[in-house]
């Protein structure tokens, strides 16, 4: 079996993406980081996460981030899943966090999109169901 373990990030401050996803996974810690050189520019770096999965910060980061309207090759975004949308709604938005748009509606999932301190889109989603036929439906 493959899984996901993790997702390095480059973003302009650790900090300030921390505060996002502190609020997010409330049960994630710093793991670890250091800092390091990248091409010849220094450093720091970040892992964020559990035992199993985590996020890479790394804050050499300059500019901005995609256009997530526009066309641009890039990453769109990326999802986690709960079993409480609510609860990572409103975590969010008292960090400060508001939704940036929902998912379409269906009777087995919810979901809804945010943007991170540094211009990448999460998604998080909720299934409401057990079973892959009506989780994974594409007929919406």
């Amino acid at each position: 079996m493959i899984h996901l373990e993790h997702i390095n990030l480059v973003v302009t401050d650790i900090e300030t993406a921390l505060n996002f996803y502190r609020a997010a996974f409330p049960h994630w810690s710093v793991r670890g980081g250091g800092q390091g050189t990248w091409y010849g520019k220094p450093r720091n770096w970040v892992h964020f996460g559990d035992d199993y999965q985590y996020l890479a910060f790394n804050d050499d980061g300059e500019g901005e981030n995609r256009d997530l309207s526009g066309h641009q090759v890039g990453l769109a975004h990326f999802a986690f899943v709960t079993q409480d949308l609510d609860g990572v709604i409103a975590r969010l938005k008292h960090a400060g966090f508001e939704v940036d748009k929902a998912g379409q509606e269906d009777p087995f999932r919810r979901n809804v999109y945010f943007i991170d301190s540094n211009g990448y889109e999460v998604e998080f989603v909720q299934y409401l169901s057990d079973l892959p036929e009506q989780r994974n439906r594409y007929d919406t």
